[in-house]
């Protein structure tokens, strides 16, 4: 392995990668409503990233406008949920997730609407790939789905909207922080994400009660794994890597939930399902690494 690469680096991104691709799992093992899945979430996510910087004593007051900012980002992500905890419902969390990843196209068109940024050949062909591997997936049988599931796949590409805003909103904020760091600022994205997902829960007329041990055993895993594991694990592995690696390591997480999906919950899956969900993935990981030329804005070397 080169040295571009380190191999620590190399297992915390597929670690980090492995544990968040068990959050759409764990949300179907937490027998909550999706609002209320995403509340607690959030809300255990972010107390225990909270938790953990005060023993580190790496707790700063990050000033009120650092906040607000910071509700940017947490307002996308808690419509990200919204939606994603939705479509787990309807289609599994296996699809769910692989759908939401679709989020990396629209990182590429913000780029190059807002930045001036480039494509070419190479993101073209993981367009065509991963569009086609979907319509495999869902589109081949799109007249006989019942209503829920073609609503659970609208909201599944619906939600790398929201993802992709999320990435763009939070870098922002975390480049107006004053102090704290980024694990710092994603502990109070966290939080806030927190308040405005328990305010759906209370206009959804929703209940905050746990139902019993194993769910709540679910959620906290899914708070540990979702906002405090998973994120610091990739946080830190993505400056010692090179793009290239970095688009194909992260594809272990729409990976994982659909492998777990087929095993742990039946879910009935053919030949050309493998297919489409191959040639989704391949063409994400196109897309995700279309090159530095591709990549670069006009000027830059």
């Amino acid at each position: 392995m080169s040295a571009a690469a380190p191999p620590r680096a190399v297992l915390m991104m597929l670690a980090g990668a492995s544990v968040i691709g068990t959050n759409s799992i764990l949300v179907r093992l937490s027998a909550v409503a999706p609002t209320e899945a995403a509340f607690w979430r959030m809300l255990f996510g972010g107390a225990m990233l909270l938790g953990l910087l005060a023993g580190l004593r790496r707790l700063r007051w990050p000033g009120l406008a650092s906040l607000g900012w910071l509700c940017i980002p947490a307002a996308a992500f808690a419509i990200d949920l919204w939606m994603w905890h939705r479509s787990i419902a309807a289609v599994g969390p296996g699809l769910a997730t692989l759908l939401a990843n679709f989020q990396v196209f629209l990182m590429v068109l913000a780029g190059v609407l807002l930045f001036g940024e480039r494509v070419g050949p190479r993101f073209m062909a993981g367009l065509a790939l991963a569009f086609g591997g979907t319509w495999l997936l869902v589109g081949r049988d799109w007249s006989a789905l019942d209503g829920d599931y073609r609503i659970g796949v609208w909201l599944g590409l619906a939600t790398g909207i929201a993802y992709a805003t999320f990435n763009l909103t939070l870098r922002h904020a975390q480049q107006r922080q004053r102090a704290g760091g980024s694990e710092q600022a994603l502990a109070l994205m966290s939080l806030l994400c927190a308040a405005m997902l328990g305010g759906m829960v209370v206009a959804e007329g929703g209940s905050f009660a746990i139902p019993g041990t194993d769910s709540l055993l679910a959620l906290l895993a899914l708070g540990l794994t979702g906002q405090v594991l998973g994120w610091v694990l990739i946080g830190r592995a993505l400056p010692l890597l090179p793009a290239s690696l970095v688009g194909l390591l992260l594809l272990l997480q729409p990976t994982v939930s659909f492998v777990l999906d087929v095993l742990l919950f039946d879910r009935p899956t053919a030949a050309w399902d493998w297919i489409g969900a191959a040639g989704s993935l391949v063409g994400i990981f196109l897309a995700s690494t279309r090159g530095r030329v591709e990549g670069e804005r006009e000027g830059r070397g």
